[in-house]
């Protein structure tokens, strides 16, 4: 596989889809991840990533999992179905909430957002609007334009999304967790893949037959080279009841020897599909074992090349 120098290189004057609308988490981390692109909002994850596999646009930058409520399915869902997009480059941000009215205030009797964000201001909510009635939105900003229109009388938002509606900050820098964080992921169609850093991530989803150990036995490929797991998940095949796909992330990349051994293991249990090897937005250096480094792999595949020629000493 090819690999560049930047993770971005080669995203210079394109079009990036978000999962918006305007003013949302995933706007300020598509800023970071694509600084000076052109940002088109796309009102689910599903629908930005079918503009980046329809070439209406290059790249997408969608969430993928949150500290305190955990994954987005819809990302998980949409990175499985459908032609293959893979990962470039993530970012990781601080979760910290403003609270958004009309101006004028008012009584405040419904305040409305995402799910996951309203789990993250709940405790602030009781004991600042106890009497607010939460109503789920289908995102932060969905749910400051429902307050615009005059549906809700307050909304949970990012920060961002005062820059977009003509509303009143009531509160802002509110979060229930103060270390909260969501991870984002720039996707784009396969091509060209970031240069290995040593602090890397690869991701694949596995679909494998539901049989007794399936899952060990996956996990015992990485575990048998030394590769730490950075994440599991799992998500039903949705016309297959009982059948599970698992999405797995460990460190490394998938240039490194040690990765391409554990991927060839892993692909003769099931099949996989690539989801991307990329710079950690932590940058973590990947853990190497004694004996489980990528010179441990080719010195060994060194051997077995010399025992064919019949040189192994």
């Amino acid at each position: 596989m090819k690999t560049a120098t930047r993770a971005v290189s080669s995203l210079t004057s394109v079009r990036i889809a978000y999962f918006g609308p305007q003013g949302t988490f995933t706007e300020q981390a598509a800023r970071a991840l694509a600084p000076g692109e052109d940002l088109t909002p796309f009102e689910t994850v599903r629908l930005a990533l079918a503009a980046v596999r329809d070439g209406a646009a290059d790249a997408a930058c969608i969430p993928i999992e949150n500290s305190v409520e955990g994954v987005v399915p819809a990302t998980l869902d949409g990175l499985s179905d459908d032609a293959p997009l893979v990962a470039v480059a993530e970012a990781i941000l601080p979760i910290q909430f403003s609270v958004l009215t009309r101006p004028g205030g008012g009584d405040l009797r419904t305040v409305a957002s995402h799910p996951h964000a309203l789990a993250q201001v709940r405790e602030w909510l009781e004991a600042n609007l106890p009497d607010a009635t939460p109503v789920a939105a289908s995102s932060t900003a969905a749910a400051a334009v429902a307050v615009v229109a005059g549906e809700f009388d307050a909304a949970v938002c990012a920060p961002v999304a005062i820059e977009h509606y003509p509303l009143a900050e009531l509160a802002t820098g509110i979060a229930d967790v103060g270390e909260a964080q969501t991870r984002f992921l720039l996707v784009r169609r396969p091509g060209e893949l970031p240069a290995p850093t040593g602090a890397d991530r690869t991701s694949i989803v596995a679909a494998a037959e539901n049989r007794t150990g399936t899952l060990a036995q996956l996990l015992s490929e990485l575990a048998n080279r030394a590769i730490n797991l950075i994440r599991l998940d799992a998500r039903p095949v949705r016309d297959s009841f009982g059948e599970y796909r698992f999405f797995i992330d460990f460190e490394g990349h998938v240039t490194e020897p040690r990765i391409v051994d554990a991927l060839t293991g892993l692909r003769r249990r099931c099949h996989l599909r690539f989801l991307g090897s990329h710079p950690r937005a932590d940058r973590l250096p990947a853990t190497i074992e004694a004996g489980a480094g990528n010179q441990d792999f080719l010195d060994a595949q060194s051997w077995v090349d010399a025992v064919l020629k019949g040189t192994d000493a």
